[in-house]
């Protein structure tokens, strides 16, 4: 399993986007993991799946609503990670109106979850493998924090212990 001190996996992930940029940008789009976080610090948080009622009711909201709150503290981006789709998470992110203030990432075949360590099985709920819920504060691609909620569990990986820990390192 992941712990502090390490480097994240090298893995791609993906993102859809609805607006056109640099080259043929519209649609699901590669993030290379480590690319991504170089010279960066990133909060990530990871979470059983999109549209989900805790993810969607408390997990995603809160990092929306503290987003300017993470840039003050020199957070430079903040990912949202769930193995679903490209196309769910674009869908999930105009649901829950993240803009331009939390990236949703697919982790569609779980890579970065299975690297990491931080699976969860939900095959008799119907849901397959999935990522467990957690929070990690990345600084050029190294983990610095890690917070790992137990099975069921909201209490750890929120918005409010990440921005504290956040402001801590800043």
């Amino acid at each position: 399993m992941i712990q502090i001190g390490d480097k994240i996996p090298a893995t791609t992930l993906m993102e859809y986007s609805e607006v056109e940029g640099n080259g043929c940008s519209i649609g699901p789009n590669p993030v290379d993991t480590h690319k991504a976080t170089a010279g960066k610090t990133v909060v990530i948080f990871a979470l059983p799946g999109a549209f989900t009622p805790t993810c969607s009711a408390k997990h995603v909201p809160g990092f929306v609503e503290h987003a300017e709150a993470f840039k003050a503290a020199g957070v430079d981006e903040i990912w949202c990670l769930s193995v679903n789709d490209a196309f769910v998470m674009g869908a999930w992110a105009r649901d829950q109106k993240t803009g331009n203030k939390v990236r949703m990432l697919a982790d569609g075949d779980a890579a970065f979850a299975k690297a990491t360590g931080l699976t969860l099985d939900l095959n008799g709920k119907g849901m397959g493998l999935r990522s467990a819920r957690y929070s990690m504060l990345v600084q050029d691609g190294v983990v610095k924090t890690l917070n790992i909620e137990g099975p069921g569990k909201f209490e750890v990986s929120d918005a409010a212990t990440i921005l504290a820990q956040a402001q801590k390192a800043a």
